[in-house]
């Protein structure tokens, strides 16, 4: 095997003055927009690309042979969620091993509520990756409503708008939304509409977890445009899929809206991830109106009898619909009540407490998790056929919905592997897409999307995120039975200028920054 080489410089006993803080050599460039690739050179000076080309007379104090291997712009991710993860873990290792140099979390209408601060904390303890943020319908909502099954007052929407706008000028890239979650499921479009104009005066973006990725689909895609149609904003869907058995094989259909609604005028966009199982929290599959008013009150319907049964009744009708028999297909992830149930499947936990393989039992299960707590799970719900289809839309960019790993519980497998998956599997075992395409999905695209007008490409004057893999080699190693595993293939990887994969090892160095919408205001 070729061994690669990182020479570092100045060599004992010679002085010299270099012009290039790093000079990548020999590369095969994919440049993120879409072009072939082409033979070349990468200088970086002080974080940013230099000069980019045949560069023969150039020195640098290191240089990087990556004759053989891909040179691209660094992984922009646009479905990030690492709110509570990051200041845990700043590095970001599982990102980083994944080609990943940038994230935008915030997302499913979930978010830090003082976007000013968590910008500020994320610069004051230097993370490994750059990160911008959206802000929150659901934590807007909570914030001046708290829990309430309702409509807002004029006065509570003046109010969560004000805070849309604040957030806005504080430097959200955008106003995200999670109309399958609480308490955001209790808004109407109307609510939604008005909140997005607050944040489409700053030039932003709506990003959506739409209301219901299954069983009505359509209807929920047709929100989320019409959204963007009356707020003038572009539309960002997230992780599009289709989760509910009864529609599989309808993608077709599905991505003839967003394409639609593209020739029609608006700038609507999906991404995706590289799995047919999702993750979310184990409190999805109650009926939206048992969440009402927090925990407590969750609590206490599940233990009124009268509301149990109606319950469970509504959860063997949607079970019933969505053409699954039982909960076999409902595996969690973290259950922190009860760690041994980590990685087992609600059919599993249902027969080892002794209970029938029974629907109804499952769902009996379900109620006492939910009761202790909930858990994390992952919902093996979704057709390989309709991902593959989706994959080959020029609209789709690659997403992990994930976050900064803690290396606990028995997470989804995308946490760690998810645009290592996209090259190893679907471009270079299966041939979905080319190399330059997909590259292009992962940075230029996202960074178009997104307004970061300094990422994405690789030119000159460019912020210096870079990647450097094999192509031959690029393969994500985590499984859902085993998802603890850092991609391989990615040999070395710059932010903004510094080197932290080296050899294909991290070095510990943290050099991301945060990133500012375009409404931001410098205070």
């Amino acid at each position: 095997m070729r061994k690669l080489f990182l020479l570092l410089l100045p060599l004992a006993g010679i002085s010299q003055d270099y012009t290039y803080d790093v000079l990548i050599k020999n590369g095969k460039i994919v440049d993120g927009t879409g072009n072939s690739w082409y033979y070349g050179d990468v200088a970086v000076k002080d974080g940013k690309i230099a000069a980019i080309g045949k560069l023969p007379n150039a020195a640098a104090n290191k240089v990087v042979d990556a004759r053989g291997l891909i040179v691209a712009p660094g992984f922009i991710d646009v479905h990030g969620h690492l709110e509570g993860g990051v200041f845990r873990n700043p590095s970001g290792e599982n990102l980083l091993y994944d080609g990943v140099t940038s994230v935008i979390t915030g997302n499913c209408g979930g978010s830090s509520d003082d976007i000013g601060k968590f910008l500020w904390r994320l610069d004051s303890i230097k993370t490994g990756i750059n990160i911008g943020s959206l802000i929150g319908h659901n934590t807007v909502r909570e914030k001046v409503m708290g829990r309430s099954n309702r409509p807002p007052t004029a006065e509570e929407q003046r109010q969560m708008e004000a805070l849309v706008e604040k957030a806005m000028k504080d430097g959200a890239v955008g106003f995200s939304t999670g109309l399958i979650y609480i308490p955001g499921t209790y808004a109407a479009t109307d609510e939604v509409v008005g909140l997005a104009k607050a944040a489409a005066r700053y030039h932003s973006v709506y990003a959506s977890h739409i209301r219901d990725e299954g069983l009505n689909v359509f209807e929920a895609i047709e929100e989320a445009i019409n959204i963007g149609r009356q707020a003038q904003m572009p539309v960002q869907i997230s992780h599009f899929k289709i989760s509910n058995k009864t529609n599989w094989g309808r993608a077709g259909e599905t991505l003839a809206l967003i394409e639609k609604a593209r020739k029609e005028g608006y700038d609507v966009n999906i991404d995706q991830y590289m799995y047919t199982a999702s993750s979310t929290n184990l409190h999805t599959r109650l009926p939206s109106w048992v969440m009402s008013g927090g925990q407590d009150s969750v609590v206490w319907r599940i233990n009124d009898p009268a509301t149990r049964k109606r319950i469970l009744d509504e959860m063997m009708q949607t079970l019933k619909k969505s053409k699954n028999k039982n909960y076999s297909y409902a595996v969690v992830a973290s259950y922190s009540k009860d760690t041994t149930l980590n990685g087992k499947s609600i059919s599993e936990i249902n027969k080892n407490k002794g209970r029938k393989a029974k629907a109804k039992q499952e769902a009996e299960t379900i109620l006492e998790m939910i009761e202790n707590g909930g858990a994390q799970m992952i919902y093996h719900s979704m057709s390989e056929d309709d991902l593959r289809y989706f994959l080959r839309s020029p609209y789709n960019m690659f997403a992990r919905d994930a976050g900064v790993t803690t290396h606990s519980g028995v997470p989804h497998p995308r946490t760690y592997g998810n645009n290592s998956r996209a090259l190893g599997k679907y471009v270079r075992e299966e041939k979905i897409i080319t190399l330059e395409e997909a590259i292009r999905r992962m940075t230029s695209l996202p960074a178009q999307k997104f307004q970061l007008k300094n990422r994405g490409l690789l030119r000159e004057g460019m912020a210096a995120d870079i990647v450097i893999f094999d192509e031959k080699t690029v393969t994500d190693k985590a499984t859902f039975e085993q998802p603890h595993q850092y991609s391989e293939g990615f040999k070395f990887v710059l932010v903004n200028g510094q080197m932290v994969i080296e050899e294909g090892k991290y070095n510990g160095t943290r050099n991301g920054q945060s990133l500012k919408g375009p409404g931001f205001i410098k205070q």
